[in-house]
């Protein structure tokens, strides 16, 4: 088997290396051989230095609390209040519901006040409303179409604008129908 150390590729290779690595490792050790003394002198100066005067601590005055006659309960107990909370609240009889297994629309990624209307298009029958999206894209959408975060589905399309049918919570657990619309940009 040959030796492959003494080959004249290896030895270039080797040569190679010690012309990239000596340089290297004195520009690397250069810093080493400094002085410290100026780093030094302004440290003992700086240690030689009078302290500053330290304003003591400010004298903590406590108040006394004055007890009212006749209260006696604790005014942050919740207990007290859940049950008139629980006999104000209607009960839900909501029955608009969201469909979460219907696949989102690409415009139900955008809230509805960053879409724009920016035109209509009639093609074949069917009535398009051109939307500009917040990254200047234009998407074309025709009724029964969904758009903003709230399960809008547009019911109509005007020259003049969009006409949604949002689906919000109703602030007691269920869900009620909401109509907006979206006007023309100029």
């Amino acid at each position: 088997m040959a030796d492959l150390r003494n080959t004249p590729m290896t030895r270039r290779r080797q040569l190679i290396l010690l012309i990239a690595v000596v340089p290297l490792l004195t520009v690397g050790l250069s810093g080493c051989g400094q002085s410290m003394s100026d780093l030094e002198q302004y440290v003992e100066q700086t240690k030689a230095r009078p302290g500053g005067r330290i304003e003591p601590m400010p004298e903590v005055i406590t108040h006394e609390g004055f007890p009212y006659p006749g209260h006696t309960r604790d005014p942050f107990d919740s207990s007290i209040l859940a049950p008139q909370i629980a006999a104000d609240r209607p009960v839900a009889t909501s029955t608009v519901t969201i469909d979460p297994d219907r696949p989102q629309e690409y415009l139900e990624s955008y809230p509805l006040d960053t879409l724009r209307m920016v035109g209509t298009l009639e093609q074949g029958g069917t009535h398009w409303a051109l939307i500009r999206t917040p990254d200047r894209t234009i998407q074309r959408v025709a009724s029964g179409n969904y758009m903003g975060q709230n399960h809008g589905r547009i019911t109509g399309i005007r020259e003049t604008g969009v006409d949604l049918t949002e689906i919000v919570p109703d602030g007691f657990g269920g869900y009620m129908e909401r109509d907006t619309s979206i006007a023309l940009s100029e």
